[in-house]
């Protein structure tokens, strides 16, 4: 492979996720600017806990500490080149970096948001490697159970759950503790519709692969069914899946911030809640901004992988 091949489609991919980011930021700027109302009176009754006209004196320093005094295209490019500093800007409630705020949660949420993508991808396999390919009722079945799970809504997955297996059955925590068996339910509330969108993902690739001559070369040498199914039919149609990874990890800490709620968790679902009620919304556009960069990132990370393996990507 030679530097030429792969260098174009990597420029082109990184050009789109900046751009992406860019637009991410740009709306939520534009969303702190919108609301209606003054700014810096809307800061002044968020710290003093009371809704009330404020004098221009009072305002004065507020104003001076945002910035809200200069231009809105100076506003919006000081914001732009804080965001790539790694500024998120400063709670109203808090007097403290949007970033620490965050970070001090961060941990918690990406832990679960992994545990649930590595829950998904084993639920998928071993359901594809078990329903694919059966016959026409089997595979109709999991099909079927597919379109299910991946359309089970995370909230009231994550309230069934906690009602059976914490208060009925008394197997795990009802709160979150920090111990590991309380990450079990709300890793589960993510990791089962996931698992669904990731079979649906592979079934069709799994079912044509074991069909391929490779496949049927590997049974003719002696090779047990469930081996070439794992060793060799997995891995060709596992491709698709591994493409909706990127928009998996997205996904699940866009959904972590339901399901910690739900389950008492730590994490940037309380940050946000907390921020949403106290209308801190330097802390709410710091949680959106910062999610839609793991979910770039991550895709980023995927389409460049694709582009090193798959020439057709390399050639577009």
């Amino acid at each position: 492979m030679t530097r030429s091949s792969w260098a174009r489609p990597a420029v082109r991919i990184v050009g789109n996720a900046v751009g992406v980011l860019v637009g991410a930021a740009t709306a939520a700027f534009l969303a702190q600017t919108a609301l209606p109302g003054d700014r810096a009176t809307a800061i002044l009754n968020i710290r003093a806990g009371q809704a009330e006209l404020r004098t221009p004196e009072e305002l004065a320093p507020i104003t001076a500490e945002f910035g809200l005094d200069r231009p809105l295209w100076q506003q919006y490019a000081d914001y732009l080149l804080g965001l790539v500093r790694g500024d998120l800007g400063t709670s109203y409630l808090q007097f403290r970096p949007v970033g620490a705020i965050i970070g001090e949660q961060l941990g918690a949420t990406v832990v679960l948001a992994i545990t649930a993508i590595a829950i998904a991808w084993m639920l998928m396999v071993v359901w594809i490697v078990a329903t694919g390919g059966r016959g026409p009722r089997l595979t109709a079945l999991g099909s079927l159970v597919d379109v299910t799970t991946a359309a089970l809504p995370a909230y009231w997955l994550g309230i069934i759950l906690l009602l059976v297996f914490a208060l009925g059955l008394g197997w795990f925590p009802v709160l979150g503790d920090g111990t590991p068996l309380s990450l079990v339910l709300p890793a589960l509330t993510l990791a089962i519709p996931l698992a669904g969108f990731l079979a649906q993902a592979t079934r069709t690739e799994f079912e044509r692969a074991l069909e391929q001559p490779f496949a049927l070369s590997a049974r003719m040498r002696g090779q047990s069914d469930l081996g070439v199914r794992l060793g060799h039919v997995l891995r060709h149609a596992s491709l698709p899946a591994i493409s909706l990874s990127g928009w998996a990890l997205g996904a699940t800490l866009s959904g972590a911030v339901v399901v910690e709620s739900i389950f008492s968790r730590p994490g940037i679902g309380q940050v946000l809640v907390s921020a949403v009620s106290s209308q801190d919304l330097p802390v709410v556009v710091g949680v959106v901004v910062l999610t839609a960069a793991f979910y770039v990132a991550a895709n980023l990370l995927v389409d460049l992988a694709s582009a090193l393996v798959d020439p057709r990507q390399r050639a577009a």
